[in-house]
């Protein structure tokens, strides 16, 4: 199976190719903004480098967040425009499943969380063991009741809210590491979830997990 993946929900561009375990291209570019106008040019690089047509893409897999309200609907929008027009199933991946993916080694003690900075003292988290068993439901809270909601640890933390949980943990004298990505997901791992993923469940739109910070201002009708 040739699978595309794209990932625009965070702070950097990256697309890649893999076909079954081999992964035939990737380019990850860490930016705040430009997303939109740079996601293109890198998928038609990522492409041309693993030496495959567009028609041969059997699955699109695309990270759906949280993350950047902008950048997720930027991704989706690609996503579904490349699948609609191959004929290929569009694959939405949570950026917290995909953060954690490269920590389930199935042995591992303790709790790994995968937690995003969403800003104003909040994170989005996650928590699991290593062999899969679900910790924490997907949420978004204050990083003190996010720390507490994981149990007496130790924290294997990844995603750009680590440092901030990892701080928290140790201020209550909980052992926890910052490990994996902080940045945004590896995007090996967004395509091996979009590979595994039944198309009928993992349907392409935002996953969101809260409003967005900034507020439409609607006119009173007075004046």
């Amino acid at each position: 199976m040739n699978i595309l993946a794209i990932d625009t929900a965070h702070a950097a561009v990256s697309a890649c190719v893999l076909a079954g375990e081999s992964l035939l291209a990737r380019e990850t570019v860490p930016m705040v903004r430009g997303h939109g106008e740079a996601l293109l040019p890198m998928i038609d690089r990522v492409m041309a480098d693993a030496k495959l047509a567009f028609s041969s893409i059997d699955r699109v897999a695309v990270v759906v967040g949280p993350g950047s309200f902008t950048g997720i609907r930027i991704g989706i929008a690609a996503a579904r425009a490349i699948g609609f027009s191959n004929s290929a199933p569009v694959i939405g991946v949570s950026s917290l499943a995909a953060f954690a993916a490269p920590l389930l080694d199935g042995r591992s003690a303790g709790v790994i969380a995968a937690a995003i900075d969403a800003k104003h003292g909040q994170v989005y988290v996650q928590g699991i063991t290593a062999k899969g068993q679900l910790i924490l439901s997907p949420t978004c809270t204050k990083v003190r009741d996010a720390v507490r909601a994981l149990g007496a640890g130790p924290l294997k933390l990844t995603g750009s809210g680590a440092a901030m949980m990892a701080i928290e943990a140790w201020s209550m004298g909980m052992e926890a590491e910052v490990v994996g990505e902080t940045t945004a997901p590896h995007i090996k791992f967004v395509a091996r979830l979009g590979g595994l993923a039944d198309p009928e469940q993992a349907i392409a739109r935002p996953y969101y997990l809260k409003a967005p910070d900034a507020k439409i201002m609607v006119a009173s009708g007075r004046g």
